[in-house]
C-alpha cells in the first residue's frame, strides 16, 4: 500500500490531493497543493505528522490566506489549514484570553470587549488568523501582536508540542524568530480590564479610520510592502510615481497604494511582476529597497516537484 492510500485510509476527507488552492487565498490565486491537510485535532496532526517523521518534505502552512499570494504552479511537499475546531476563544482568568490558533483575529477583539478587556482593539482591523498574526507579529496603528502576547502553544515536525513563554520569542517589525517549521495551535493574551463603553468606542473608532482609508470587499491581501524605517510603504509608492502602474487585470488600489488587487482575471504571475516594477521603481528613485509583507508559495507553472 502506499503512502497516498495510507493516507486516505487514516484520514479520509481531511487529505486532499491536488487541492486547488486559490480558494484559501483573498488574491482568489494558486495552483494545486501536493498535499493538503486540513486536520481536526491536535491527535490527528500528530499522528499524520508521522507519516513524514524522517522524511525532509517542506511543510507550508496557512491560515485565512488574507496575507499569502499562492502561484499557479502550486505547491510542493505537504500543505496544512487547520479546521475550525482550532477557532475558538476562552477567559482563562479575568485578564488572559486563551485562542485557537485558526481564530481570526477581529473576533478576538470582540470577544476582549466582551469581556472588558482592552489592548485587543486593533485587531478588529486585521483580517487573518491568530497563528499567522503571531508569525508575523501583525499590528496597526501602533499596536501589535507582541504587546498583548503572553504565550504560545506549538507543534514542531516530528508531532512534539512545545510551549513558548513571552519572554522566549524575539518579536520584530512584522515577524518573529519562532521556527518557520511551528505549527501554531493556540496562544494566550493578556489584557488590561476596563470600561466597556470605553473599549467599544476605541474599536468602533479604529473600524472607521480603517474603512476610510482602506479598500474593502475586494481580491487583495492587505498591505503589500512593509513600511520602511523612515517612511510609508504607500508614501514612497506615490512618491516614486507607481499608483497607476497596472500588469494585465493586476492593479494599485486607487484608496491605498500599498494595497495591489486582482480586478477580475489577473494571474499570480501578474500580482508578481507588479510587485517587482513598483519595487524597481522605489528603488531607483528614492534608494529604498522594499519589503513585502506577503507571503509568497509555490512554484511558477514550468517548474516540478514531488508526485504523491
Amino acid at each position: 500500500m502506499n503512502i497516498e492510500s495510507n493516507l486516505k485510509k487514516s484520514f479520509g476527507k481531511q487529505i486532499y490531493f491536488k487541492e486547488n488552492l486559490s480558494k484559501y487565498s483573498w488574491f482568489n490565486l494558486g495552483g494545486p497543493a501536493d498535499l493538503f491537510f486540513r486536520p481536526d485535532s491536535i491527535d490527528q496532526l500528530t499522528l499524520f505528522l508521522n507519516f513524514f517523521k524522517n522524511q525532509k518534505e517542506k511543510i507550508n502552512i496557512i491560515g485565512a490566506g488574507s496575507n499569502t499570494l499562492i502561484r499557479e504552479g502550486g505547491v510542493n511537499g505537504i500543505t496544512i489549514k487547520l479546521s475550525s475546531k482550532f477557532s475558538y476563544t476562552k477567559l482563562l482568568e479575568k485578564d488572559i484570553i486563551q485562542t485557537g490558533a485558526a481564530t481570526l483575529e477581529r473576533a478576538v477583539s470582540d470577544f476582549a470587549t466582551k469581556n472588558s478587556l482592552t489592548g485587543f482593539e486593533f485587531l478588529s482591523c486585521i483580517p487573518g488568523s491568530i497563528g499567522g498574526g503571531i508569525k508575523m507579529n501583525s499590528g496597526c496603528y501602533g499596536e501589535d501582536i507582541s504587546k498583548i502576547i503572553f504565550s504560545v502553544e506549538a507543534m514542531d515536525r516530528n508531532g512534539n508540542i512545545r510551549e513558548f513563554k513571552k519572554n522566549q520569542i524575539k518579536f520584530f517589525y512584522r515577524g518573529c524568530d519562532l521556527n518557520e517549521d511551528l505549527i501554531i495551535l493556540s496562544a494566550k493574551f493578556k489584557g488590561h480590564l476596563s470600561d466597556k463603553k470605553n473599549i467599544e468606542q476605541k474599536q468602533t473608532k479604529l473600524i472607521k479610520q480603517k474603512k476610510e482609508s482602506q479598500p474593502g470587499r475586494i481580491k487583495t491581501c492587505g498591505s503589500t510592502f512593509k513600511n520602511s524605517s523612515n517612511k510609508k510603504a504607500w508614501e514612497l509608492i506615490k512618491e516614486s510615481n507607481c499608483e497607476k502602474m497596472s500588469v494585465g487585470n493586476a492593479k494599485i488600489s486607487e484608496k491605498h497604494c500599498n494595497f495591489f488587487i486582482n480586478e477580475g482575471n489577473a494571474t499570480s504571475k501578474d500580482i508578481e511582476e507588479l510587485i517587482n516594477r513598483v519595487k524597481k521603481q522605489v528603488f531607483e528613485k528614492t534608494n529604498v529597497n522594499l519589503e513585502l509583507e506577503i507571503k509568497v508559495i509555490g512554484k511558477n507553472k514550468r517548474e516540478g516537484g514531488r508526485q504523491f
